[in-house]
């Protein structure tokens, strides 16, 4: 029944998934590439496509960055879900953190291996500062990180004795 229990956390990197998904299938079938679409003034949806990794980092680098990010997204992957069966039961937060990020994680990496790039569109800038288009399982990725840091240090979450 324990192992029943962790695999509740599952659920939510597979809902990750499935909203980064849906999402990207939706732009691609609604919009052109690198057509912008503003909702605020700081916000727009931008139908982009990234070969590299964060912050389009390696973009131009020739091709074999798809495998390597691919086969990096592999391993971190079973480590995250290994990670995740050896948890306490107590670790919640950090349970749903790296669920936040495996989610992610696969999200990214069914783009990878699907297209050769990850469809990033959500675009945020204030006048002529621009943060890089990024997508749902970027930002999974990201509050999870985030959730991990707070926990290590001890701002959120319980501390329970081993």
């Amino acid at each position: 029944m324990r192992d029943l229990t962790r695999l509740k956390w599952l659920g939510l990197s597979l809902l990750a998934v499935i909203l980064d998904q849906v999402s990207k299938l939706v732009l691609v079938s609604s919009m052109q590439l690198y057509q912008s679409i503003p909702i605020t003034s700081f916000f727009k949806l931008t139908y982009v496509r990234n070969t590299g990794a964060a912050f389009s980092f390696l973009s131009e680098a020739g091709g074999w960055q798809r495998w390597f990010f691919a086969g990096l997204a592999i391993i971190i992957s079973m480590v995250i879900a290994v990670w995740l069966t050896r948890l306490k039961q107590h670790e919640t937060v950090l349970a749903v953190a790296l669920s936040l990020v495996l989610g992610g994680a696969i999200g990214n990496l069914i783009d990878r291996l699907a297209y050769g790039y990850v469809i990033d569109f959500l675009d945020v800038y204030y006048e002529n500062w621009h943060w890089p288009a990024f997508n749902i399982a970027d930002s999974a990725i990201t509050l999870g990180v985030v959730l991990m840091l707070l926990e290590s240090f001890g701002w959120i979450g319980t501390k329970q004795s081993e």
